[in-house]
């Protein structure tokens, strides 16, 4: 992205970090706005939007003109001018052209508890599937936002997706189609390598040790794909539970998503019924949500008593963006199948 001079003098950014940023969406052909109410506002351009984190670029002051398409895909060309103490921010989405007025620019960053969360999109040894996506959200957080938004636990654990054996070379948490490679496929890291080694070092899993030895000095598919292997098999389970244990007591130090403040105050109710029908939206969503929690437990508890162990995660949606994911609570059943270690899903909304 190009910054362009106006008539009177050279332009300097105070908000360079947050301009880097702009670029790096610019560069990746991202850019969905979430639009104030009103004409005037703030408007927020996303930047990170996972689990573990809602991220945004804020455009304070803002004013939008011109044909923005939300939909698009494809590149975009983006010139950015200063006139007085105004920012204008042109951007061409091929053969349409929307501009952006704004005073000034801040990152605003929401961190949440991702240590619980899950998604079943693909199947056959889900667990796996699902320390795969947590380690992956976790390596955006540090990627995009840098080592100050992380914990120390947390930057070791990130290093993780750069260990083939259980990134997306192995157990994808998405289909094919939806992965975006961030790291070389097949290849593994120094860092990833190292983090393995004292994982399997905490968990006494001495045959792992071996291999991952041997995988230092071959680091091919090959070995992989055995250490792949290796990592379903029940002689394992001590290491792969270390990782998720790990996981969830680094994301632990984050709070919730909280979807409805309870309201406190006694609010007035116009004549059209607007007051009252958020407040029966609000009160309908909550009620279902701690139904959903109520259920849920109660299968758990069940579950329980017949021997079985359950760990039970939930899937939820943004709290500061739209989007069409329901909360729904899985419940994730371990059984075993010869020296395998697999699981049962229960989906429960």
């Amino acid at each position: 992205m190009e910054v362009k001079k106006n008539m009177e003098a050279e332009i300097t950014i105070p908000f360079q970090e947050e301009y880097e940023k702009l670029k790096l969406l610019i560069s990746q052909g991202v850019f969905e706005l979430v639009l104030p109410e009103t004409d005037k506002g703030d408007i927020r351009l996303v930047y990170l939007m996972n689990d573990a984190v809602e991220s945004f670029l804020i455009f304070r002051q803002a004013k939008l003109t011109g044909t923005y398409e939300p939909d698009f895909e494809g590149e975009l060309r983006a010139d950015l001018e200063k006139r007085g103490n105004q920012y204008i921010l042109i951007v061409h989405q091929e053969n349409s052209v929307f501009t952006v007025f704004f005073r000034d620019l801040d990152l605003e960053t929401h961190l949440f508890n991702y240590g619980k969360t899950g998604h079943f999109w693909v199947k056959e040894y889900e667990y796996l599937r699902q320390l795969e996506y947590r380690i992956a959200i976790l390596r955006d957080k540090r990627e995009y936002l840098g080592k100050e938004f992380c914990t120390e636990e947390e930057e070791k654990l990130s290093y993780l997706a750069e260990f083939p054996p259980l990134n997306f070379c192995c157990y994808p948490a998405v289909s094919e189609k939806y992965i975006v490679p961030s790291y070389p496929k097949w290849k593994v890291s120094e860092k990833a390598l190292n983090e393995m080694m004292k994982l399997a070092q905490e968990a006494g899993d001495h045959s792992l040790i071996r291999w991952l030895k041997v995988y230092s000095y071959v680091p091919g598919r090959v070995i992989a794909r055995k250490i792949a292997c290796m990592l379903h098999r029940t002689k394992h389970t001590e290491l792969v539970d270390l990782i998720d244990r790990k996981l969830a007591q680094a994301a632990a130090v984050y709070q919730d998503r909280q979807f409805v403040t309870e309201k406190k105050e006694q609010h007035s109710f116009s004549t059209d019924g607007k007051e009252g029908g958020l407040q029966e939206e609000e009160a309908t969503e909550q009620t279902k949500i701690r139904n959903i929690q109520e259920r849920a437990e109660a299968r758990k508890r069940e579950l329980e008593c017949s021997g079985k162990k359950v760990e039970m995660l939930k899937e939820e949606p943004f709290l500061y963006a739209k989007d069409s994911v329901e909360y729904k609570v899985h419940l994730m059943i371990r059984k075993t199948e010869g020296r395998n270690r697999k699981v049962d899903v229960e989906t429960i909304n």
